[in-house]
């Protein structure tokens, strides 16, 4: 079965196939080719609809779309939705990323917690419509590290690693992310309705 992911992004398509293949192999992720919506909305729930909806139109088919981010907590959660243009509206992932290390240049290790958040919204060509939500809970390091990831991997320490062993997710395996990633756990939630396709 088909479902098409509301992204013109092509490592959201391929982290979420790979998610999916664990759970459900007969699902084929399939990339969005069709007119990209304004995401207005100031939530990630808002967003992440607004894109499932336009995918699900525009398709007929199923439609997934995932609305992510980075939130600090020294920013009160910023960039939250605005994580993709945090540099301004060309959505330059290295200027984003090297943004948020200036903001964040004098701040302490103690107050450099965030987290990532994944909203995934699955929305049926019949109007069902369903959203869940995944929180992946770390802090930011004062340098980038590694090439794996995309985005703001590169910085973000996830918790529960060994003291001593931390790694940003810049430094995993693809492997390694997707086990435990703000997509992965969102996901997990979103399998058993899937099931019902």
């Amino acid at each position: 079965m088909r479902v098409v992911l509301a992204t013109h992004n092509p490592h959201k398509v391929a982290e979420f196939q790979q998610i999916v293949a664990q759970a459900r192999p007969d699902l084929e992720i399939v990339g969005y080719d069709g007119p990209e919506p304004v995401e207005d909305g100031v939530t990630f729930a808002e967003n992440a609809l607004i894109k499932a909806r336009a995918a699900a139109a525009h398709t007929g088919l199923p439609a997934v779309a995932d609305d992510s981010g980075i939130c600090v907590d020294v920013l009160g959660g910023s960039p939250g939705v605005f994580s993709a243009y945090w540099a301004g509206q060309r959505k330059d992932a290295t200027a984003n990323l090297e943004l948020l290390l200036d903001q964040l240049r004098d701040v302490a290790d103690p107050h450099r917690s965030a987290h990532f958040i994944s909203t995934i919204a699955l929305v049926l060509p019949a109007g069902r419509e369903e959203v869940v939500e995944g929180k992946w809970p770390g802090r930011l390091a004062h340098e980038a590290s590694g090439n794996g990831g995309f985005g703001y991997d590169p910085i973000f320490v996830p918790d529960g690693q060994p003291a001593g062993h931390e790694r940003a997710v810049g430094d995993f395996t693809a492997a390694e992310k997707q086990a435990q990633s703000h997509r992965a756990r969102a996901f997990t939630q979103l399998v058993p309705l899937l099931a019902d396709l």
